[in-house]
């Protein structure tokens, strides 16, 4: 029984335990939409996606092509300034 209330309180405490160790993919989005003084309800207007979609890309988590272009023209940029944000990936 002590195993038990010890791994709830664990897990309860550490929701993310699996992705210790693992690297995310990490891009520049949130730092470069909060340069420009925007909010993620804006950018997700501009660029016609939903504000889950731009909290999930500024937490490294993947996203279609298509998004990362919404984004980018949304945030003002060329598709060839896309390094800026993604990076080279």
């Amino acid at each position: 029984m002590e195993k038990i209330i010890f791994s709830l309180k664990f897990f309860l405490k550490y929701p993310d335990f699996k992705s210790w160790g693992k690297k995310k993919k990490m891009n520049s989005l949130k730092k470069y939409r909060e340069r420009l003084l925007m909010s993620k309800a804006e950018l997700a207007r501009k660029a016609g996606i939903s504000t889950l979609t731009i909290d999930r890309v500024e937490k490294g988590k993947t996203c279609r092509l298509e998004t990362k272009r919404k984004i980018i023209l949304a945030l003002g940029l060329e598709i060839s300034d896309r390094g800026k944000i993604f990076g080279n990936g």
